[in-house]
């Protein structure tokens, strides 16, 4: 049985010994309730009892809610959702309680579900779910997708708010999955101009894709002033990727995430899309390692899946040999377009004060490992619970020195 690329990821990380460079932590399943609070709810319902066994009684629910095709239904379905989903929204709440500066979760950034259907091999948005946590501490998120393919369902999930800017660079035209993202794209009523769309053709290389990424991103924290940055790293903007068209070296992908980084904002890293695995493991490896300010040798140590890197064995891959169909002139453009567009926006836009929601679940609370049998003493019972009297004004409030909140 061939790997999963999670697992090669995990085994060339423990290679390079990055785990002693971080803290490690197993995610809670996430419950229905929180699933909840962005799916509709007979969704959720529908996709914990639904299995491969059953699904032949629900032709009419497997079509309402898409399932089958690019989202099948496969043993342990549910299980796979709440692990991935539970992971951001960890995350999410571990960058709230800074307890963390940086939080990743290679196994979320499923950024094409949508409230009440799956799409794409995504069943439950996870980024969307983390969003929405960072929300009750932040006033303003940046979402940041560097995927081959358009973040079609978080956009379409912020599509009318000014609390979360979207900005998604992707292959676009030519029929390429999800076959939304038109620069034009911006959003409506008060998101009017907070979705941004970099719409781009085959064959873009490092020098051109870093430069325009750059440009965008600069000229978006300056405009919008985020308390917390998402990046949705997905692997398959690579070149060589089975199901993408681009020429990215892992050097290019990874410096996109060396830039975020740089402005020393909480960050939420997440995975993505991907399907030529041993590159996902190289580009995730180098990732983490970015994260964590440490250079990694380009000869990948011993480890179970070395074998799956021959012949070289080496943890950098080169440009791809595609055409770059995007010329000076059409990037000059889409540039242009962005940032009139970013000229539109009202500067840092503020929110009301309002009360923090509770959180449903503190990540370093683990069910699975507790003795039903045994007590829970006053303490862990109270690290379960938020308190319901904080305020974005009051010591929680993690953009509190922001002069417009």
């Amino acid at each position: 049985m061939k790997p999963h690329r999670l697992c090669m990821t995990h085994h060339l990380v423990l290679s390079y010994e990055l785990h002693k460079k971080m803290e490690i932590y197993r995610p809670h399943k996430a419950y229905p309730v929180e699933l909840a609070q962005f799916h509709s709810a007979d969704y959720v319902e529908f996709l914990h009892r639904i299995t491969p066994d059953t699904q032949h009684l629900f032709s009419n629910e497997l079509a309402r809610y898409n399932l089958g095709e690019d989202c099948p239904v496969f043993e342990n379905l549910f299980e796979f959702c709440q692990i991935y989903a539970g992971g951001t929204i960890d995350a999410a709440r571990r960058l709230n309680n800074q307890l963390c500066d940086i939080a990743i979760n290679w196994a979320g950034g499923l950024h094409h579900a949508k409230k009440c259907e799956a799409s794409g091999f995504c069943y439950f948005n996870d980024l969307v779910l983390g969003i929405l946590e960072l929300l009750k501490h932040h006033a303003r998120v940046l979402y940041i997708d560097i995927d081959v393919h358009h973040g079609d369902g978080v956009e379409e999930a912020f599509y009318f708010t000014d609390r979360v800017m979207t900005v998604s660079f992707h292959k676009y035209g030519d029929n390429f999955f999800p076959g939304t993202g038109d620069v034009k794209d911006t959003g409506e009523r008060e998101g009017k101009f907070y979705a941004i769309n970099v719409p781009l053709k085959n064959g873009i290389d490092d020098a051109s894709f870093t430069r325009l990424f750059k440009t965008i991103i600069a000229k978006v924290v300056e405009t919008y002033q985020p308390g917390v940055i998402v990046l949705q790293c997905g692997a398959d903007s690579l070149a060589g990727d089975r199901l993408g068209c681009f020429s990215l070296s892992i050097d290019g992908h990874a410096e996109c995430v060396r830039f975020v980084k740089k402005f020393n904002l909480p960050l939420l890293v997440t995975g993505g899309g991907g399907y030529t695995k041993e590159n996902v493991a190289r580009c995730w490896t180098v990732e983490t390692g970015v994260l964590l300010d440490t250079e990694l040798p380009n000869e990948i140590p011993e480890n179970e899946y070395i074998k799956y890197f021959a012949p070289e064995y080496s943890l950098k891959i080169p440009n791809g040999d595609i055409e770059n169909l995007n010329s000076k002139s059409y990037i000059g453009t889409i540039k242009m377009q962005v940032l009139e567009n970013l000229r539109c926006i009202q500067h840092a836009p503020s929110v009301q004060m309002q009360e923090v929601p509770p959180d449903f679940y503190i990540p370093d609370f683990d069910e699975d490992e507790q003795n039903p049998d045994e007590r829970v003493d006053q303490h862990t019972r109270d690290r379960q619970i938020q308190r319901n009297d904080e305020y974005y004004e009051g010591d929680n409030d993690n953009d509190q020195n922001m002069d417009d909140v």
